[in-house]
């Protein structure tokens, strides 16, 4: 079977999400996170906005539930697969339908799927980058963000070629019609721009006037064989309002914001 539909979804705000909003808001240098960037959890709004889209996919989305869910390794994001998809429940048991009457689905991890990889500006706020590294801020002035890739770590073209890894494995190997990716904002940028065509300008402009909300819905489709894809809904936070959950927004990628 070839998959013609891809329902992209943003983890729910992660404790590091709110660690960087307090970082910048206080001014400081650096993030104080103690895990690794890979370890860090959902925050409680994050843990109701995964149980919320859960609830909203066995009630009035159930039409976009979709045959497989492939998840970032990392945790934020691992978490939101599990509850959204009836893995787990909050408390972290088995749940058997996250919430509703839908078949539960254990998320498969990807590598490819992770979030970019800051390197030597890992936990650092942008007034740390300027301070600490101020020819690496200068360097990514002159590259700009998309090319841009920071000692040890990675740019968004690197992504770029993870993405295209994926689809292409989705294309070699088949898949059911639909597929769920739950991943990282500046991740679901990059499968819009590899999947629609875009242009590195039209993908930094979207990722600066419409931040990734998260647990964010999009869905891109293609005709069978088809080569590109159609965005039919994009950023949709309509399970969060329907269930009362907070609606946030988190530059999770510091360089989503600012072209």
């Amino acid at each position: 079977m070839t998959t013609t539909q891809l329902l992209l979804i943003r983890h729910g705000e992660s404790e590091g999400n709110v660690a960087a909003a307090t970082a910048t808001r206080d001014r400081l240098d650096v993030v104080p996170v103690t895990e690794r960037d890979a370890d860090v959890p959902l925050s409680a709004t994050g843990v109701e906005q995964a149980t919320s889209l859960g609830l909203w996919l066995n009630g009035d989305g159930r039409h976009l539930r979709p045959g497989a869910v492939f998840s970032s390794p990392y945790m934020r994001a691992r978490q939101t697969a599990e509850l959204a998809f009836g893995a787990t429940g909050a408390d972290g048991h088995a749940a058997g339908d996250g919430g509703g009457s839908g078949e539960s689905l254990r998320p498969l991890l990807d590598e490819r799927l992770r979030d970019r990889e800051l390197g030597v500006l890992d936990t650092l706020t942008g007034r740390g980058i300027v301070s600490r590294f101020p020819q690496e801020a200068e360097r990514r002035r002159w590259l700009g963000k998309f090319y841009y890739r920071p000692p040890g770590g990675e740019s968004w073209a690197d992504l770029a070629l993870r993405v295209r890894s994926f689809l292409l494995d989705l294309e070699v190997y088949g898949g059911p019609e639909r597929v769920a990716v739950v991943c990282h904002d500046a991740v679901v940028l990059v499968f819009r721009y590899v999947c629609e065509g875009y242009t590195e300008e039209e993908v930094l402009e979207i990722g600066a006037t419409t931040p990734v909300m998260n647990t964010g819905v999009s869905l891109l489709t293609r005709e069978p064989g088809g080569r590109r894809w159609t965005p039919t809904l994009f950023n949709s936070t309509e399970h969060l309002e329907q269930h009362g959950a907070p609606v946030t927004q988190h530059g999770g990628d510091r360089d989503v914001f600012s072209r």
